[in-house]
């Protein structure tokens, strides 16, 4: 028999969930000690081989991200399937991807790093947390934890809790915010993925570049065809590439550029294609 206190809370974070989904914030269940969870059961308890705090997918075998911000959805439909109803159960509280709702957290952590923001950031609105404060921004950008003394930047490919709307008005992300992460820009170029061959005999899986050319092509049309949360679908993309052809020797430089160069012309920035990349090959273990 089912706990009544654990069907009010599954009740009241879902019911949380749903109604910030309808209002376009892409949400996700959060555990007690502010984890994430794998959200289907392949996935749960980091089975798949998840990297720690469940931050970023294993080489699971999901139809579409089930981890942490890459699962963010603002899809009512997914949120309430038989797939998450374990996560909700014991979800504690909800979380967001910043990035994917095109907005910028400033996490102070501590009175000293908010008495730095009332001296250097515009006003803007503000959620008070356990220890400390958000600095909410209208934007996206690079996250970043530990740029100064008690701050964090959560935004493309992190997520933040939710904890209200705040208070004040929304201001644009400032220079100086940006400034906290910004590097001189990436000059390295994509490059041929090296991985060891496959077994038997190094015969490639897919047996056809049909099957490959194919593939390329419709990852390029789905970033394409992205109308929102470029940054999220360009990384989901460039995944899901790696996961069918990453580990056979399929992958030529030329591929890798195809999906760059649409990503690019979606707005991203040769860096962001870079770190996309490489963040992929690393949640996939390669």
């Amino acid at each position: 028999m089912t706990h009544p206190t654990l069907v009010r809370r599954e009740h009241d974070t879902l019911a949380t969930a749903l109604t910030l989904a309808i209002g376009g914030l892409p949400v996700l269940p959060l555990s007690a000690d502010k984890r994430p969870f794998g959200n289907c059961p392949d996935c749960r308890d980091n089975r798949c081989g998840g990297r720690p705090n469940m931050k970023t997918p294993g080489p699971c075998q999901c139809p579409r991200p089930c981890h942490a911000w890459a699962a963010a959805t603002t899809d009512p439909a997914v949120l309430s399937s038989g797939a998450w109803a374990a996560s909700w159960r014991r979800a504690r509280a909800v979380a967001y991807h910043p990035g994917a709702a095109g907005v910028t957290v400033v996490d102070l952590d501590d009175t000293d790093a908010i008495a730095w923001a009332h001296a250097t950031l515009p006003a803007t609105r503000t959620v008070a947390t356990t220890r400390g404060e958000h600095w909410i921004y209208r934007g996206a950008m690079q996250s970043a934890n530990g740029v100064r003394a008690g701050v964090d930047i959560k935004s493309s490919m992190s997520y933040a809790r939710w904890l209200g709307p705040g208070t004040g008005t929304m201001a644009p992300l400032p220079p100086a915010v940006r400034a906290l992460v910004d590097k001189k820009p990436s000059t390295v170029r994509p490059t041929t993925v090296t991985a060891p061959a496959p077994a038997g005999g190094g015969q490639c899986p897919h047996r056809s570049p049909a099957y490959l050319e194919r593939g390329i092509a419709m990852a390029e049309q789905r970033i394409t065809d992205a109308d929102t949360a470029i940054h999220t679908t360009v990384y989901r993309t460039f995944l899901a590439v790696l996961a069918a052809h990453g580990r056979c020797g399929c992958l030529a430089e030329t591929h890798i550029a195809r999906l760059f160069t649409a990503a690019q012309a979606k707005g991203e920035s040769p860096r962001h294609c870079t770190d996309a990349w490489a963040n992929a090959r690393t949640a996939l273990g390669m």
